[in-house]
């Protein structure tokens, strides 16, 4: 049975991003998700009808790292739908290298951070629209290794693929901080979450990189992207959350963020940054 909620999720043909989109079909809402091709968004899409009988999943094509793409993704959604209930900035990356996006910005700050920032802004007039309304981004507990450099926010001076990812992960929850206080009192709620660390790809092929004996331990800590899809799923669902906004989850529950999330002078500056990266 079909209910109105309208949900889009960024990354939903992989890992965390297709478990979260398999778990929302199955509330009946109508789901569109993020594809980088019509092929794998075709593939997905099959997948979700067969897997959860809802025929009312559909796909933008969106490459997130190129910020044209996203503008032109969120021209799209609004020109297709009528609202917007739940916005869930999932998709992420965690190079191994420096690399850069279509825009020559480094792919964690690029992906990670402003293209969610970017894609939520200009989405942000029709979640008001619909309030009460959500938005969910997905971090890390990585978060909390992260610090904003702002003298190399792009790691040109010598790249760290973790103190890079933490950043761009600590980034968002800013972002989170900063946005749940701009909406308070429009209906619109926005919080940050933890998935846990989960056998995706993406973490499969860092866990490749590292010495044996490390690898087999860091294994025995992985969740399944079902499991790590659950908060997710919670946070843009669930009647227990409604009215609550700003804050980190992990399994579920409101847990402390790094303190640096809440300097809102970093989150403004960073803002700032963002705006001008993004050309708003």
């Amino acid at each position: 049975m079909q209910n109105e909620k309208i949900i889009f999720i960024t990354g939903g043909t992989s890992g965390i991003g297709k478990e979260t989109l398999k778990s929302l079909a199955l509330t009946g809402a109508t789901v569109v998700f993020t594809a980088r091709s019509n092929e794998k968004g075709e593939e997905v899409k099959r997948e979700i009808l067969r897997e959860t009988g809802n025929e009312h999943s559909a796909y933008l094509v969106c490459d997130l790292a190129s910020l044209a793409s996203v503008r032109a993704c969120a021209e799209e959604f609004k020109n297709r739908y009528p609202r917007l209930d739940v916005l869930i900035n999932n998709a992420g990356v965690m190079p191994q290298e420096r690399q850069e996006s279509k825009d020559g910005i480094e792919l964690n700050l690029a992906i990670n951070f402003l293209a969610p920032f970017l894609l939520t802004t200009l989405l942000l007039p029709l979640l008001r629209q619909s309030a009460p309304s959500r938005i969910v981004n997905v971090s890390s507990s990585m978060h909390k290794e992260g610090e904003i450099n702002f003298n190399d926010l792009e790691s040109k001076k010598g790249f760290d693929m973790y103190k890079a990812y933490a950043q761009s992960k600590l980034a968002i929850v800013l972002f989170t901080k900063k946005l749940a206080k701009d909406l308070k009192g429009s209906g619109v709620t926005v919080n940050a979450l933890h998935p846990g660390v989960v056998g995706t790809e993406m973490t499969m092929r860092n866990v490749r990189a590292m010495n044996p004996i490390l690898a087999l331990l860091f294994k025995r800590m992985l969740i399944t992207p079902a499991q790590g899809a659950e908060t997710s799923v919670y946070l843009a669902t669930s009647p227990e959350v409604a009215g609550i906004s700003g804050e980190y989850f992990d399994k579920k529950k409101i847990v402390p963020a790094s303190p640096r999330v809440y300097d809102m002078d970093v989150a403004e500056k960073l803002e700032n940054i963002a705006k001008t990266k993004v050309l708003l």
